[in-house]
């Protein structure tokens, strides 16, 4: 079991540095296209901080289904309950971007369309509905985000964490190619450690999704929100955890349905409510005043502590 769990953690490691280089060479491709930081910020920013999660789950998907729905469910709670909340309990999170504002319902809205989708089995035919749903609102993001213009908060907070601009894309491009390479590496170890070690844990697949790589996959997202709220840059956060949870619900449900062989079960009904309860809850929370304050967020971290025991199936 010591070299499933070393397994385990070297992949997570893995898979955090090389989805942090992947969201910064693709962030900074968009800005040597000349994109405008608030398109950059509402699709590539959600695209890339959602991209280890989606390659887990296609790679998953064949191998045991209910791990890759349970990563998901994971990834979205986590993103939630670990990178939001600990953001905010550094410092109170506040949206003062109208992207970020108009994004937020979107996110809802798709994390629930997954909920409801999931609760029954994932399947072909649910894949594609999901395939077809994503499509426009991706369009809708993309034109909410180009009209909001450059004085857009969102923008703002772009442009300084791209630091120094790019004029010359390709070094960009084969540094996301080789992030993306080693994050098919990383994924492929997560996924066969995780399945070892629920084996002889005695965990549901399902579970081990859920949790063991629900939250790695996440792991760079905690991380940049951390270092992204003690910078300030609250649009920043909030943006990468809507625009995340948005692609895992709608592209990873996708995914899974379109790539696992009949209909996946396997996540409880409880973690599905759970997963569409902090996402409504936090979007309240923010709705009041554009603020996510620590109590909430302390609310939040409980809320998943104490759920989360009684998943396991």
């Amino acid at each position: 079991m010591a070299l499933d769990v070393a397994g385990l953690v070297v992949s997570l490691a893995v898979l955090a540095l090389t989805g942090d280089q992947f969201i910064l060479a693709v962030a900074r491709i968009a800005g040597a296209l000349r994109m405008r930081p608030t398109v950059v910020g509402a699709l590539v920013g959600g695209f890339g901080t959602s991209i280890a999660e989606l390659i887990v789950a296609a790679l998953a998907a064949r191998r045991s289904p209910q791990l890759a729905a349970g990563s998901l469910v994971g990834s979205i709670t986590a993103n939630v309950c670990l990178a939001l909340a600990v953001a905010a309990l550094i410092t109170p999170v506040r949206v003062d971007s109208g992207t970020v504002r108009r994004e937020a319902p979107l996110s809802l809205a798709a994390v629930t369309l997954f909920a409801l989708l999931a609760a029954r089995g994932l399947s072909s035919t649910k894949g594609v509905v999901m395939v077809v749903v994503l499509v426009p609102v991706v369009a809708l993001l993309l034109v909410s985000a180009r009209l909001r213009g450059r004085k857009d908060e969102l923008g703002a907070e772009v442009v300084q964490f791209l630091e120094t601009p790019v004029h010359r894309p390709r070094p960009e491009v084969l540094r996301a190619l080789a992030s993306l390479a080693f994050m098919l590496g990383g994924a492929e170890l997560m996924v066969r450690f995780a399945l070892d070690l629920a084996v002889r844990l005695g965990l549901a697949q399902g579970f081990a999704g859920l949790t063991l790589v629900g939250i790695g996959t996440s792991s760079p997202l905690i991380a940049s929100s951390i270092q992204a709220a003690r910078r300030r840059e609250h649009d920043l956060v909030v943006g990468n955890v809507l625009g995340g949870n948005l692609f895992i619900a709608l592209g990873g449900g996708a995914v899974v349905g379109l790539l696992s062989r009949g209909e996946v079960r396997g996540v409880s009904g409880i973690a599905l409510w759970l997963m569409a309860g902090v996402v409504f809850v936090s979007w309240l929370a923010m709705g009041r005043g554009s603020v996510l304050a620590r109590w909430e967020a302390v609310l939040l971290l409980l809320a998943y502590a104490i759920t989360l025991p009684f998943v396991n199936r």
